[in-house]
This record gives structure tokens, sequence and C-alpha cells, in this order.
């Protein structure tokens, strides 16, 4: 059975910082491109960021600079350490898996909620 759990979500003040996981299962975690999405309450859900299974990197420009993926193979575990957070970025922020080789192979996480309000 597939799992990404998604943790570290919460409510932090403008300019703060968050640290999200995402520990997957069920999968062999290296050979999946992985990524972080986003739903924001009436808007759909869009791409933050990606990190392919030979760890290139990729994100939504409003997000440059402030926010970075990483992948730990060993530990099966998607990260997205969030700087400088807006208002703006206030979502539900979701870990995909996408096999490298198959498009049929996609997984979601239940997603975790960020707020970034004063």
């Amino acid at each position: 059975q597939v799992q990404l759990v998604e943790s570290g979500g919460g409510l932090v003040q403008p300019g703060e910082s968050l640290r999200l996981s995402c520990a997957a299962s069920g999968i062999i975690f290296s050979a999946y491109h992985m990524g972080w999405y986003r739903q924001a309450p009436g808007k759909q859900r869009e791409l933050v960021a990606t990190c392919t299974s030979d760890g290139t990197t990729n994100y939504v420009d409003s997000v440059k600079g402030r926010f970075t993926i990483s992948r730990d193979n060993a530990k099966n575990t998607l990260y997205l350490q969030m700087n400088s957070l807006r208002p703006e970025d206030t979502a539900v922020y979701y870990c995909n898996a996408n096999h490298r080789l198959s498009r049929r192979l996609i997984y979601w996480g239940q997603g975790t909620q960020v707020t970034v309000s004063s």
C-alpha cells in the first residue's frame, strides 16, 4: 500500500519559516519524481516545486529564492524548506510522487495546512 504522509504545516507570521516533510512508503522512492503542490481556498491546485529522481529541481516563480525542495532517498522523504513566508503562501500543501518511467503511477498525500497570517 502506497502512502505519502505530509507533516510540518502550521500557523506562522509573515517572514517566518516552515519545513514540510513527506514520508513515502510502499514505493521505490528513488524511482519517483517528487513534487510539492498547493491549493488555496477557491483556487486551483498549483505546482510549487519539483525534484526529479536524479535530483534536478524546479520552482514556480513566486517561490524562487524563498523555498527549497530536497529529498533524502535513504529516508524515503521529501522536504520543502519555506522561508520568508507571505500571506499568499497560505494553502494546503500536497506531496506528489510520479514514477519516472510510467505516467500511470502517480500518488498524492493527504495534504498539510500552511497558514501565514499576522
